[in-house]
C-alpha cells in the first residue's frame, strides 16, 4: 500500500470516529443513551482502526483489534491505561446496550462514555500525528 493510499485510510477512519462522536452527541440531547454507547464505542474503534492502518494491521473481529491496541499502544506506553480501560468499558457497555434486550444504559453512563470516546479521539490524533511525521521524515 502506497503512503498515499495510507493516509486515504487514516483519514477515512478519523473522519468515521469524528462523525459518530457528533452523532453521539446529537443523540445525548435527544435521551437516545443506547446509542449514543454505540456511536461512542465505535468513535473509539474507528481511531484504533486508523493507528493500526498506519502501519498496515488490521483485525477482522473486534476483540482482535482491541488487543492490538492494548498490546501494540498501551503496553508499549503510548497510551495510558485508562485509555484501555475506556475502550473495553465501552466494547462491553455496547455490547450490554445492543443485546441484552432489558439493559437501559442511564445517562450518566452514556455521557461517561461519550466524554471518554472525545479524549480518546484527541489523543489518538495526537498519536497520529507524531506517527505520520515520523514515517514521512523516513
Amino acid at each position: 500500500m502506497t503512503q498515499e493510499n495510507i493516509s486515504a485510510l487514516v483519514n477515512f477512519r478519523i473522519e468515521q470516529a469524528e462523525s459518530s462522536v457528533r452523532a453521539a452527541t446529537l443523540l445525548e440531547n435527544e435521551g437516545a443513551m443506547r446509542e449514543v454507547i454505540h456511536l461512542s464505542y465505535y468513535a473509539m474503534f474507528y481511531a484504533v482502526l486508523a493507528l493500526l492502518a498506519v502501519e498496515q494491521r488490521e483485525s477482522s473481529k473486534h476483540q482482535g483489534v482491541i488487543s492490538l491496541f492494548d498490546r501494540d499502544y498501551v503496553r508499549k506506553g503510548f497510551f495510558p491505561k485508562d485509555f484501555s480501560k475506556w475502550l473495553h468499558g465501552a466494547f462491553n457497555l455496547r455490547q450490554e446496550a445492543d443485546y441484552a434486550p432489558l439493559r437501559c444504559p442511564s445517562k450518566e453512563e452514556a455521557h461517561e462514555v461519550l466524554d471518554n470516546a472525545i479524549r480518546f479521539l484527541r489523543g489518538v490524533k495526537e498519536r497520529l500525528e507524531k506517527q505520520l511525521t515520523n514515517s514521512s521524515a523516513q
